[in-house]
């Protein structure tokens, strides 16, 4: 099954990682707050504005993206938890520093 946002609602599904203390201790998923920062899944078509107009999104598919601790809607698809939420409910997209690709090249 897939889902398909409408309008200025994008889908994005969370970035896990592992979460350790300083010490080295392994803090399991149970325990750990969920992370704020996601990748974009899918997008909808644009924000309706007042004259009718639709205005397309910023966010694309793919887009790394940080939100609010308390955005969105979880759904849950196919057992993968999901977050559906406004475009404007994303504080900002993750892009790729041009320094930090020179040092890994």
């Amino acid at each position: 099954m897939r889902i398909r946002p409408l309008y200025d609602r994008v889908i994005v599904k969370r970035i896990e990682t592992q979460r350790t203390t300083a010490s080295g201790i392994a803090i399991p998923d149970s325990a750990a707050e969920k992370p704020e920062q996601g990748e974009v899944v899918a997008v909808g078509s644009g924000r309706l504005l007042q004259d009718g107009a639709l205005r397309p999104l910023q966010l694309q598919v793919g887009d790394q993206v940080l939100y609010d601790k308390y955005a969105g809607q979880t759904v849950k698809v196919d057992g993968e938890e999901l977050l559906v939420m406004r475009e404007e409910d994303v504080m900002g997209a993750l892009e790729a520093d041009a320094g930090s690709a020179r040092k890994a090249a």
